[in-house]
């Protein structure tokens, strides 16, 4: 009848909606990202010193040890790249070029790449200024004496440098 009252019980309340798009909605995006987001790049320095300790910083935003770098920025090479981190997290100044060890995916799922370098070459003109925003720690560690909280990750990177230890294409 045109001027009936409609029964409201058979709607659909709002807030269900929204419960049972939301997978729908996520998945969208997330596949969406796949296909737009390009591949990221970073890297990492093994930088070890004439004791042969290797150079670890602690985050802010992240737990554990972690080797030096980050992000390569748009128009930047990975040698520019790890030069700035170096510099940035440690204090260090590459004298001539690093050598690079590898390229590794970082993690089975993701698009993202890390280029480790190897240093052996630098001066550190005094000790990094921490903590500060980023890095909470920074300093070189024996390799038999690293941090409980140095990450799986950085482990195997030392032991493939130092005891050959079999090589991962993923970080």
């Amino acid at each position: 009848m045109p001027g009936a009252q409609k029964d409201h019980a058979d709607i659909m309340p709002i807030e269900r909606l929204k419960e049972l798009a939301r997978p729908m909605v996520r998945r969208v995006v997330l596949t969406s990202a796949l296909v737009t987001r390009g591949m990221s790049l970073g890297v990492r320095g093994l930088v070890v010193d004439a004791e042969e300790r290797v150079f670890l910083v602690r985050h802010s935003y992240l737990p554990g040890f972690y080797l030096p770098g980050g992000g390569v920025d748009r128009g930047e090479s990975t040698e520019d790249a790890l030069v700035r981190e170096l510099a940035e997290e440690g204090n260090i100044r590459v004298i001539g070029r690093p050598h690079l060890a590898g390229l590794f995916l970082n993690g089975p799922r993701s698009r993202d790449h890390v280029a480790l370098y190897v240093v052996r070459a630098f001066e550190q003109p005094a000790p990094p200024a921490v903590p500060n925003r980023e890095i909470l720690e920074a300093a070189f560690f024996p390799r038999d004496r690293l941090p409980d909280s140095t990450t799986p990750a950085t482990r195997r990177r030392i032991a493939e440098h130092f005891e050959g230890a079999a090589s991962s294409p993923i970080w």
